[in-house]
């Protein structure tokens, strides 16, 4: 294969990983380390499995930005290396092959917008594939090799694409600038909603063969999002096998979209006006990412159960697209399975899922529903299948991500080497896993990261992360927000606790958080904390400090509040990013209601006690510790004026404090320099507080300077 002297040198790299403490001159890793690293992505083999095609995302520091471009290897080249396929003047994505092989689509704005443009075999510059006078936000490629289905962001009330060009997402023309809702959603994530809704679009070439400039509409008289908003891409449509007809999943809002999961899928003829057929309505919770059968029989796709709940387990289905009929594959298997492919014998579906703190490639075996592990350890994300290979992108806590193939004995064989250069002088901290016995007597795992340079004998410092969701994960996975080795090199030490309620323990344990946020995962922090305290003697339990975004910023709320007893050895300080601090207001303030009325198990006037009986709000008399708050203006998950309160409410007790605001990020922290001053406020804080490093700054990191840089992150 193509990548020996690749996977000599990734196994040095190891080696020096490993070993990097002992060697003269290794040095810490940082926050400018990681935002500085290459992103490897979206890995898509030719049909044949002859050429890989992938995703490099590389930071452009002084644009403060990331940019994309697509490489290429041709694997079946002994000694081949990657090539660029794509100009560093423009940014490209979503590489996606034709049936045939004889073409490559991909997004790219080279010509000013983004468009679909196509790349064939031979040699020549690719050509724009669409030139549409709105923007595409995705695309799937028909069988034909020249069909597309688009999607694009419209005015459903638009007969053409010139309309909603024209409007451009502003309000009407008048002298006022209010904008008047008469329902929800008024904003979602980090956008005020503007009245157009993304809809799938048939593309095709003109009549010379040139690029689509029109296209027309197939999600007839869908008026919910289709992909969904704000994450949804092409996994969620998907174009018959004989290119007949189109299969989408989608919501339909009505007047509840907030308080409602239930997508369905659909299927609409691609050659006639005929609406869409609703293929799943007898399931009230969510049905998505339809993915045809080999032969064009069967549809396959991911199914909830409750109405309302979007942590509930994703199931695998089978519907005979002749009966109507369904069944469950994977029944006996208690995990949630993610986005589908099919095996190239048709026989088996793969998948990735959390799964005890991995996040592992799975082959589940259609007609008996067994589930087989292929890839184990690490974060498994993309991956594609062509002809005798599998190709998958694999990232660690120790490793950013790279991509791999199977040998033939099944051991992963590096394909890329992204990075090495950067991290050639680096020394990560070695990992571990534990477990204890939490809540209910049942096991609970966690992680432990040693700091960088650790010598036996000595204590460190800690930096206690707690996770998101709270349906989430500390899985084993090299993290660009929340990553435990920008601690490590900082010169804490790291303990992570995935209590009850993370995901890849089975359903019960994911459910048993909800209408408990403040008892039973907190019962499992506080014998996790213990747990590793006994476990690992170079923890100073007595200098630790801690943290959490999301639900984990709710916790770390919680905690200031009811876990800080001086005896307890907890806590030197604490960092709360975008976290719950009012349970009430937050219900009447956040966008997705489904989630807070299921996650309380009511509504906030019908049953007020379940909001208060773990409010953070209501504790604000007990608060002690030290707390640094961080908070942006665009997360509309949890608004601005949750952490506003929770500042508001530090400074009023005279609690020392002080509050980061990004007014241009969502509820992650996701640009260069914003995640490089986010990372340096929170380790200064850890130093002040711990008395390990330089004290904090006394003002609000950047401001003096009007340095917009930070970055930590949402969940």
């Amino acid at each position: 294969m193509a990548s020996k002297r690749i996977t000599a040198t990734l196994a040095a790299l190891s080696v020096l990983a490993a070993l990097s403490p002992l060697v003269a001159g290794a040095r810490a890793f940082t926050a400018q380390d990681l935002v500085m690293l290459d992103r490897v992505s979206d890995p898509q083999l030719s049909p044949d499995g002859q050429v890989l095609v992938y995703t490099v995302r590389e930071t452009d520091w002084a644009a403060n930005r990331g940019r994309t471009s697509l490489w290429r290897l041709a694997l079946a080249t002994p000694g081949a290396q990657p090539e660029r396929l794509t100009a560093s003047g423009s940014n490209a994505s979503s590489p996606r092959w034709s049936a045939d092989g004889k073409s490559l689509y991909f997004l790219s704005d080279r010509g000013g917008t983004t468009q679909v443009w196509r790349l064939g075999n031979g040699p020549g510059e690719a050509q724009p594939a669409t030139k549409l006078p709105l923007e595409v936000q995705s695309f799937a490629v028909a069988p034909d090799g020249r069909r597309l289905a688009v999607a694009l962001l419209v005015y459903l009330d638009c007969a053409d694409l010139a309309c909603t060009q024209k409007r451009g997402g502003k309000p009407a023309a008048g002298k006022g600038s209010g904008t008047l809702y008469s329902g929800l959603f008024m904003r979602h994530w980090d956008e005020w909603a503007d009245g157009r809704r993304s809809q799938l679009f048939l593309a095709e070439p003109n009549a010379n063969g040139g690029p689509a400039t029109d296209a027309r509409r197939l999600t007839r008289d869908i008026t919910g999002d289709v992909p969904s908003k704000p994450f949804g891409g092409d996994e969620e449509y998907a174009f018959a096998i004989d290119g007949r007809t189109l299969y989408f999943d989608a919501r339909i809002p009505g007047d509840k979209e907030p308080w409602s999961t239930n997508f369905d899928v659909y299927a609409v003829a691609v050659d006639d006006d005929s609406a869409p057929r609703n293929l799943t309505a007898g399931n009230l919770a969510w049905d998505g990412d339809p993915l045809p059968s080999r032969d064009g029989k069967k549809l396959y796709y991911l199914a909830m159960r409750r109405p309302g709940f979007e942590s509930d387990r994703f199931g695998v289905m089978e519907l005979d697209l002749e009966s109507g009929k369904s069944r469950e594959i994977d029944a006996d298997w208690d995990r949630s399975a993610g986005r589908l492919k099919l095996a190239v014998d048709g026989r088996s579906l793969y998948t990735t899922t959390d799964d005890l703190g991995e996040h592992p490639l799975f082959a589940i075996d259609i007609a008996s529903g067994h589930v087989k592990r292929v890839v184990a350890d690490g974060n498994v994300g993309d991956f594609s299948l062509a002809g005798q290979r599998l190709v998958f992108a694999r990232d660690n806590l120790q490793s950013p991500t790279q991509l791999y193939t199977l040998a033939d004995k099944g051991e992963a064989v590096a394909l890329t080497n992204l990075n090495t250069e950067r991290l050639q002088d680096v020394s990560f901290g070695a990992t571990e896993r534990f477990e204890f016995k939490g809540w209910n007597g049942d096991t609970v795992h966690g992680y432990v990261v040693k700091p960088h340079d650790f010598e036996p004998g000595h204590k460190y410092p800690v930096a206690f992360l707690i996770h998101g969701g709270p349906q989430g994960s500390w899985v084993n996975d090299f993290h660009y927000r929340w990553n435990p080795q920008t601690y490590a090199g900082a010169g804490f030490a790291v303990v992570t606790i995935d209590f009850h309620g993370s995901t890849g323990y089975g359903q019960a344990f994911t459910d048993a958080i909800s209408k408990h946020w403040g008892d039973r995962p907190l019962e499992d922090l506080q014998k996790g904390w213990a747990a590793a305290l006994a476990k690992f003697p170079y923890l100073d339990g007595a200098n630790a400090c801690a943290l959490g975004a999301s639900y984990g910023g709710y916790m770390i709320n919680w905690i200031a509040g009811n876990w800080n007893a001086p005896e307890s050895g907890a806590w030197k300080c604490l960092v709360s990013h975008d976290g719950d601090f009012d349970n009430r207001m937050m219900a009447y303030s956040t966008e997705e209601e489904w989630f807070t009325e299921w996650e309380n198990g009511g509504t906030p006037w019908q049953d007020p006690e379940n909001y208060e009986r773990f409010n953070p709000a209501l504790h604000v008399g007990d608060w002690k510790v030290p707390m640094l708050v961080v908070h942006s203006a665009l997360d509309f998950r949890i608004p601005v004026e949750q952490g506003i309160g929770l500042f508001t409410a530090l400074q009023w007790r005279g609690v020392p404090s002080q509050f980061l605001y990004f007014p241009d990020e969502n509820h992650w922290v996701l640009k260069p320099h914003n995640s490089v001053q986010w990372h340096q406020a929170v380790e200064g804080w850890l130093k002040k507080w711990t008395g390990s490093g330089d004290a904090a700054p006394a003002e609000t990191p950047g401001a003096a300077s009007g340095d917009s840089a930070g970055g930590g992150a949402g969940e």
